[in-house]
C-alpha cells in the first residue's frame, strides 16, 4: 500500500496538504508447512485477511503474485515447493 494524499480543512476553510499513511505492523506469523515463524511488515487489513483465510500458508497460496512483495513471492515459492513434496 502507498500513502494517500489529502487535505486538512480548518474551520476557517484553510486547506493544507497531508498524507494518510498505511497502518503497518511488524508481526510474526507461523508457517505450518515451513515449521517456523516468519516476521513480516503487514497492514492491519492484510493481517485480518490472513486470519480469515486460515493462516499464512493459505493466504500466500491464494494470493496473486503481482500483489505480493519480493520477499512474500519467495515465501510463496517455498511453501508451494513443500506442499508438492
Amino acid at each position: 500500500m502507498k500513502p494517500m494524499v489529502g487535505r486538512n480543512v480548518s474551520h476557517a476553510n484553510n486547506k493544507t496538504k497531508r498524507r494518510f499513511l498505511p497502518n503497518l505492523q511488524e508481526t510474526s506469523l507461523l508457517s505450518d508447512s515451513l515449521g517456523r515463524t516468519i516476521r513480516l511488515r503487514l497492514t492491519v487489513k492484510a493481517l485480518r485477511t490472513v486470519e480469515k483465510q486460515g493462516g499464512l500458508d493459505a493466504f500466500l497460496r491464494n494470493a496473486s503474485v503481482d500483489q505480493l512483495s519480493d520477499r512474500a513471492r519467495r515465501l510463496k515459492r517455498l511453501i508451494e515447493g513443500r506442499a508438492e513434496a
